[in-house]
């Protein structure tokens, strides 16, 4: 007879050495523990997510739980190095929707959103929902924009120092719009014509404006060498093409709307200007040109820059340029860039491998330490995985995705995120009502 004690054991469902002996199962009590502990036991089941800080994005997929995510605060606590976001996938994968989820969500928490060129006019309704301002320009339409504004001093900038900033960045545009247009670099005798045009047009006038630039160019004061007429004459009649030709009424005078920058969203809509890559693209550019003094603001806050359809930009070498200086200055000034586009193959066609303009499109992937990947088509998978090296399982995962699933890649993490939406959100972001309206 075995004794009492081990029989009360057995019935308990203590563990006994005989007890597999006797062909009983084993029983041993059930065992809760947190996220986070679990993960160091089943690391390739149970993902400890980012934390609870954030604003909520929808469902991890691995472990069940929610999923927020702030590249503000991972930033802070060391996580990722850089708060750019970079977002691709298939039309009508929910790219789209996610974007604008984040951003909305986050203006409860006092951040700002600026779309500096909104080319299908998706975020004017936003805008417009959570009380910010959409601007719309378009020929006929009363809102003209002066990309040549020097906006608002900040209070930490002295005088001399803000006004070699502004003379900096206007010199900047005018070169960036030119070799747009022209399409080539400009020559050291044009930059010239371009810094003396610049400087006449300021010491003429209160506010300098792209008309004045273009009259200095075709015909400079009189105590400035003539020769620069001939050598600013393609440059001036370039830069006469956003002032009397397919962009007139756009840029060509004084601002008639001032920028508000208490406002939780200003975005810029371009949908009403139909006209070739080019000058969509040169027209983003001198909108993104008005909004900087806001956005270089350090005490600006938080804020959101949206860049959607991004790759007009990304396609000029002069405008890439000024995008991949504002995504490396971004932590200064508290900003975080997302850029939404179709196939991260957009990046590798920026000019030929090697060349600059190649490179500096790679660092607009690599100064972005979040990029979320949605349906990728077939063709895809390859250049895909080869960028964000992905693992096997990943690549084969991209082309079975549902709508408002992403492969989110931070820093050296990768989480599968159901993106979720409130019955209203998807009603506000629906892109869909012109295929749906009979």
């Amino acid at each position: 007879m075995r004794p009492a004690a081990t029989r009360r054991r057995r019935r308990r469902g203590g563990q006994d050495r005989h007890a597999s002996g006797l062909g009983r199962p084993l029983r041993v009590p059930a065992h809760r523990d947190t996220s986070a502990a679990l993960a160091g036991i089943y690391p390739f089941l149970a993902e400890s997510g980012l934390g609870p800080a954030g604003m909520f994005v929808g469902q991890d997929l691995h472990s069940g739980g929610s999923f927020t995510y702030d590249p503000w605060v991972l930033y802070q606590q060391g996580r990722i190095t850089a708060p750019n976001i970079v977002i691709a996938g298939i039309v009508g994968a929910g790219k789209s929707a996610l974007a604008k989820s984040l951003y909305t969500r986050s203006i409860p928490f006092g951040y700002q959103v600026y779309v500096p060129g909104d080319p299908k006019g998706e975020h004017t309704p936003i805008a417009k929902a959570v009380g910010g301002q959409a601007i719309t320009l378009g020929h006929g339409l009363p809102h003209r924009l002066n990309p040549l504004d020097a906006g608002t001093r900040p209070d930490n900038t002295q005088p001399h120092t803000w006004q070699l900033q502004v003379a900096a960045r206007r010199r900047d545009l005018i070169g960036a719009l030119a070799e747009t247009i022209l399409a080539r670099p400009l020559a050291p005798t044009e930059h010239t014509a371009i810094d003396t045009a610049l400087h006449n047009t300021v010491t003429t006038c209160t506010t300098p404006t792209l008309p004045g630039v273009v009259d200095h160019l075709l015909a400079p004061a009189p105590n400035v060498d003539p020769r620069l007429i001939e050598d600013g004459r393609d440059l001036a009649h370039a830069l006469r093409r956003l002032v009397a030709g397919d962009l007139a009424g756009l840029f060509d005078g004084p601002s008639t709307v001032a920028l508000d920058p208490s406002l939780p969203m200003l975005s810029l809509d371009l949908s009403q200007v139909a006209s070739n890559t080019t000058l969509t693209s040169v027209l983003m550019t001198c909108a993104s040109a008005w909004m900087e003094p806001a956005l270089l603001d350090p005490a600006g806050g938080r804020r959101w820059v949206i860049y959607d359809e991004a790759w007009r930009l990304m396609s000029h070498p002069p405008l890439l340029r000024r995008m991949d200086a504002q995504w490396r200055l971004a932590r200064h000034y508290g900003i975080a860039n997302m850029l939404i586009f179709h196939k991260l193959s957009d990046l590798d066609t920026v000019g030929n491998h090697g060349t600059a303009e190649h490179a500096l499109a790679a660092s607009l992937l690599a100064n972005a330490e979040t990029r979320i990947i949605y349906r990728q088509e077939s063709d895809q998978l390859g250049p895909t995985a080869d960028q964000l090296g992905l693992t096997g399982t990943e690549r084969r995962l991209l082309p079975t995705l549902g709508t408002g699933q992403g492969l989110w890649r931070i820093k050296d993490r990768s989480l599968l995120i159901q993106h979720q939406l409130h019955p209203d959100e998807a009603a506000l972001f629906d892109t869909t009502q012109r295929m749906a309206t009979p």
